[in-house]
């Protein structure tokens, strides 16, 4: 599943479905001149993170940035489109190369990128009860 969905309960939301359905999970967003891509390979037995244990509790409604406020840079929009797109394809394709279980930043004021590995959290609310699965899955 790909998200670029621009609300926190719509990601949560997508999290928990690819999470159940063990499905992989190609999450973007864009502000500004700032960007973000993440793979959260819910296919494989050693998964990893998921998206709440990277951020685990939305931010506050007043305390959100919103695009029709701070606006979006069209290209940085364009930059995420397309690694969210090189990532989905390559999902599909069985290349578990690239981003799996991984956080690109990207700042296109500066053109910085780069990437964090993704921790998983034992005590996050949404997959801390999933065991991951058996190799035979």
């Amino acid at each position: 599943m790909v998200d670029a969905s621009d609300n926190f309960a719509t990601r949560y939301a997508a999290n928990a479905a690819c999470l159940r359905a063990r499905t992989p999970l190609v999450s973007g967003a864009v502000i500004r001149m700032e960007g973000q891509v993440m793979v959260l390979p819910f296919d494989r037995s050693d998964f990893g993170a998921c998206y709440r244990c990277t951020y685990r509790e939305p931010p506050d409604t007043e305390d959100t940035e919103r695009c029709s406020v701070t606006g979006v840079l069209g290209p940085a929009a364009g930059m995420i489109g397309t690694t969210l797109a090189a990532e989905a394809i390559k999902r599909l394709a069985g290349i578990d190369e690239g981003l799996a279980g991984r956080l690109l930043l990207v700042d296109a004021l500066t053109m910085d990128f780069r990437t964090i590995r993704l921790a998983r959290d034992l005590e996050c609310p949404a997959c801390s009860a999933f065991q991951p699965a058996s190799s035979g899955d």
